[in-house]
């Protein structure tokens, strides 16, 4: 398998502004794979699709990601469009994963899509984005779009761009190995990704399917110190069968590393980790990615 470490920046990141371009500067020389970029729209990250943009002409090797950017809500062909012309621009290099969106019903207004919808949404829209990509005209009729004879170029670099999805619930699980091309869940354990791995497998061989062993990952918060309290009461809320959330975010360097090899040895091989306390400035950032990379790089194939 091919290790490949990326960074993620949170959606309280305040990395919004000229600080940016620095940090990204420092992703690629310190040879991370990749950089993914959260959605919130009432928080301070910046845009997706446009702090992408920005580290697409900065760089010639980083990838970049959205983990995740809300697609209920969204023109799927619009975006299909940006997508496939940042992917052309930046040589390939575009790796999106989608979601939901937050259970917020501030962010759930902004993109105004009811809740009991989203799901329904989320998969015609990812539908319509793949036939987009590869289909010289669209031609959708269903619950929610309908489109004759729509023509959308230019067509991506990647054939097919690869589509991951997060989530580790029943439904999330089965709705990877349906229609996702690669699953990056977070906060889970490597018990929780050797289960999931397997129903994804099952799900996606009934869809008469098949997921690239190379495409499982894991997005994981670390720190270094206490957990916010504030974060502490939101995993036991969200994970009540765990007696110790504190093992979904590693704390130290090394305990860092001794997660990536546990879900290393349980077949997954894409990472993407996160500091739940992000530094407060650029050069903050840069020394801190330069001692995450001493630990981290290593690892990578």
């Amino acid at each position: 398998m091919k290790i490949r470490i990326g960074i993620g920046f949170g959606v309280r990141t305040n990395l919004n502004d000229g600080g940016f371009l620095d940090v990204v500067d420092a992703l690629e020389e310190l040879k991370y794979d990749s950089l993914w970029l959260s959605e919130r729209i009432g928080g301070a990250a910046p845009d997706p699709i446009v702090a992408m943009s920005f580290a697409a002409a900065r760089t010639k090797k980083l990838k970049f990601g959205t983990s995740v950017m809300v697609l209920p809500g969204r023109n799927p062909i619009v975006l299909a469009k940006e997508l496939a012309t940042l992917d052309r621009m930046s040589n390939g290099r575009v790796l999106p994963a989608f979601g939901l969106g937050a259970v917020d019903p501030h962010e759930q207004q902004a993109f105004g899509v009811a809740r009991d919808e989203r799901a329904k949404r989320f998969d015609e829209a990812l539908r319509v984005m793949r036939a987009c990509w590869t289909e010289g005209s669209v031609t959708h009729h269903g619950t929610y779009f309908h489109y004759d004879d729509v023509q959308v170029l230019p067509k991506p670099i990647q054939q097919p761009i690869d589509v991951w999805l997060g989530g580790i619930a029943p439904s999330e699980l089965r709705r990877v190995g349906r229609l996702a091309d690669g699953w990056l869940p977070s906060f889970v354990t490597p018990d929780d990704v050797a289960a999931g791995k397997k129903e994804v497998e099952r799900v996606a061989a009934e869809c008469e399917r098949e997921i690239d062993p190379e495409h499982f990952g894991a997005l994981i918060p670390y720190a270094h110190g206490p957990l916010p309290d504030a974060l502490v009461a939101g995993l036991k809320a969200r994970r009540p069968d765990l007696d110790d959330v504190g093992q979904l975010v590693p704390q130290g360097w090394d305990a860092l590393v001794q997660m990536v090899e546990q879900f290393i040895a349980v077949g997954f091989s894409k990472f993407v980790v996160l500091p739940i306390v992000e530094p407060k400035t650029s050069p903050e950032w840069i020394d801190h990615l330069a001692e995450a990379a001493g630990h981290l790089m290593p690892m990578q194939t």
